[in-house]
């Protein structure tokens, strides 16, 4: 007959004298679970690189994504901003070569005019400033080459420059469709000054075209878990192909979450268009109007942002909090409340910019509108709500596997000695009311009553071997919105 008292390393027949005392950990930990959780990022890389393409590599450093991915690549570009909003979190990279069958894409700059004095030409690639010298009654053709000089000593710009008479050509460094919404601008803040009588048209010259595969990327990782993924691509194409792999690894068998951060630019209507199309609570798209700053730099800023601060509480609102090192659109190329109001209705997450020209998250969402049945759905809008009942799981997950690991299972009302290994469903009810009450201290859940009344854990008729639940935890929401009528007495 077994003992009162089940031990897991003890024999109970043991006939040797001695003292034996086994260490048993599974009530050790008291408190919710710390969720291990990393941030991936994806993006292009150049031949200069070191590591290959589909090899995911954790990066302590801007320096080292330098090294892996080549200098001016996307993926070091993306690395180093990611890195300087969210020096903590655990960083990984994973690169893609170049679509062979793709096309960079192209810029002009076309100097014209007669300087009449002496000044700086500033010209702003991605919202990273490049300077030339310009000298009075100077050649155009002259000031053109220096200023495909003083882009080609910035050895980070994602794009090379050759001069031809009074025309500079800016080639993106790599293939694809990220030059075409790559920002080219002469001047930006308020102090820029062109030389008097230098006149600069730019122009895209040719439209890049077709983006590595991040399936391929995807397939690198395994069953690794990223909690927070930055993708430098937002063709249709790719972002299908993460909300599918998303979705696999959101799942119960699974139990993988990860989360897309992507950047898109654009006028309203064509983010509107963009956003509207998708339907996927694993996606984030923010979209801008042009921002000087890289999209794909901006998602990984946002990216690097969320991950930092949903880590340390998932439910609490990403509003306001700064991302930074992204240059703010002027004045007249900021969407209005209006207009973010209404991306916010197609799938599209936005940004204010401060009086100072900081820019802030307004609002995180996914791109998740309606249900199966096209019926509009707001359960999985906000990432905070996902974040959260994520944690949940986890931390319903960690209870379970901590508080019964080799246990036996039997109905309620079992009698049976108190040192036993034995769980009943009744006492799995209890062990979810205790962690409920823990999350409630934590703010992450709200309403024991309502959770007590729905709460079911009953034993399977099917399989004696397995307890099922339903578990309904109603999650705190975020303070978003006040309204009032100021009812004014004279």
């Amino acid at each position: 007959m077994p003992e009162n008292i089940s031990f897991n390393e003890i024999p109970v027949d043991i006939r040797t004298p001695g003292q034996f005392i086994e260490i048993d950990n599974s009530r050790a930990l008291k408190g919710l679970p710390t969720q291990g959780r990393r941030l991936l990022v994806m993006g292009q890389r150049l031949a200069a690189g070191t590591v290959l393409q589909a090899v995911p590599t954790r990066i302590s450093n801007a320096a080292e994504a330098i090294n892996y991915f080549g200098r001016g690549s996307q993926l070091a570009n993306m690395v180093a901003a990611a890195k300087a909003a969210n020096a903590y979190t655990e960083m990984w990279a994973v690169a893609l070569d170049d679509n062979a069958a793709g096309v960079a894409s192209a810029h002009t700059v076309t100097l014209s005019g007669v300087v009449a004095a002496a000044g700086t030409l500033r010209l702003y690639v991605g919202g990273v400033r490049v300077e030339a010298a310009v000298a009075a009654g100077e050649a155009n053709s002259a000031t053109a080459t220096k200023l495909a000089a003083a882009i080609n000593a910035n050895l980070d710009l994602p794009v090379t420059a050759a001069a031809a008479l009074a025309v500079v050509t800016i080639t993106c460094r790599h293939k694809g469709e990220m030059g075409n919404t790559l920002d080219l601008r002469v001047n930006y803040y308020s102090d820029d000054a062109s030389p008097v009588g230098l006149v600069s048209a730019i122009a895209q010259s040719v439209v890049g075209s077709a983006n590595p595969a991040v399936l391929t990327a995807f397939a690198s990782l395994g069953g690794d878990q990223y909690y927070s993924i930055i993708s430098g691509w937002s063709d249709v194409a790719n972002l299908t192909a993460c909300e599918a792999e998303m979705s696999t690894r959101w799942g119960p068998m699974a139990q993988r979450t990860g989360h897309v951060f992507a950047g898109v630019s654009g006028t309203y209507g064509t983010l509107a268009g963009l956003g509207s199309a998708r339907n996927s609570p694993h996606t984030t798209l923010i979209g801008a109007k042009k921002v000087p700053t890289s999209p794909w730099i901006l998602a990984s800023v946002l990216g690097a942002v969320c991950e930092f601060h949903g880590a340390i509480d998932p439910a609490r609102p990403f509003q306001t909090l700064v991302l930074p090192g992204i240059l703010s659109p002027s004045i007249t190329d900021r969407f209005t409340l209006e207009e973010r109001n209404l991306l916010l209705r197609d799938g599209i997450s936005t940004f204010t910019v401060g009086p100072d020209g900081t820019v802030n998250i307004e609002r995180v969402i996914t791109t998740y509108q309606t249900n199966a049945f096209g019926i509009e759905d707001i359960s999985y809008l906000d990432l905070e709500t996902k974040w959260t009942v994520d944690y949940i799981r986890y931390a319903v997950r960690a209870r379970i596997a901590l508080r019964y690991p080799r246990f036996k299972l039997a109905d309620d009302g079992t009698q049976f000695a108190a040192g036993q290994a034995i769980v009943t469903p009744r006492g799995i009810r209890a062990e979810l009311f205790g962690l409920f009450r823990e999350l409630e201290e934590v703010g992450l859940v709200e309403n024991f009553d309502q959770f007590k009344n729905d709460l079911i854990v009953v034993r399977s008729d099917a399989d004696p071997n397995r307890v099922n639940a339903v578990i309904p935890p109603d999650v705190v929401n975020q303070f978003r919105v006040f309204a009032a009528a100021v009812q004014f007495r004279l």
